[in-house]
């Protein structure tokens, strides 16, 4: 079975839950701190809130949940074969889980992934270059300014100034 996914940045993460709850009549399949995420089944939606403060009310990302990574390796070849530029992630950990994807981007710079999970992670791991404002960009990649500008951390100078500029994950 595969489900679109909506990731959505919300102010506050309770209200917010709350709120989805009512409306699905289904509480969140994972909550961890600032993010959960819905497994709903009428109508067929991988819901994704993420507490971005200012942020709340906008699009985080869209997807596309497969059942596996046949399926995403898959759409590589389409999508690639299409003349469509991907971002391939394979193995990789986000959004407490560990994932294949694939990332393409639409006309209008919106973000979808095509992704299926492979095993639950207690870590959030990095985030999509367009997840995060600049400073949480760095720190969802990095950890502190001191770790990142820390000797063989993830984020050297030049990777860290690209994460301020675009907001960009800076460990893959």
């Amino acid at each position: 079975m595969s489900r679109v996914q909506l990731a959505l940045n919300v102010d506050d993460l309770e209200q917010a839950v709350q709120f989805y709850s009512t409306l699905f009549n289904t509480q969140p399949a994972k909550r961890k701190p600032g993010y959960a995420n819905f497994a709903i089944a009428e109508p067929p939606l991988k819901l994704v809130l993420l507490e971005n403060t200012g942020q709340g009310g906008t699009i985080n990302h869209l997807g596309v949940e497969v059942e596996s990574s046949v399926q995403v390796h898959g759409e590589i070849a389409r999508l690639s074969e299409a003349g469509l530029f991907t971002e391939e992630q394979i193995a990789t950990t986000c959004c407490f889980a560990t994932q294949d994807k694939v990332w393409v981007t639409g006309p209008n710079a919106e973000k979808w992934e095509v992704y299926t999970v492979l095993a639950d992670t207690e870590n959030f791991g990095t985030a999509p270059e367009f997840a995060t404002g600049d400073a949480e960009a760095v720190q969802a990649c990095c950890g502190t300014d001191a770790e990142a500008a820390a000797e063989g951390a993830c984020c050297g100078t030049e990777t860290k100034e690209k994460a301020i500029a675009s907001g960009a994950s800076c460990c893959g």
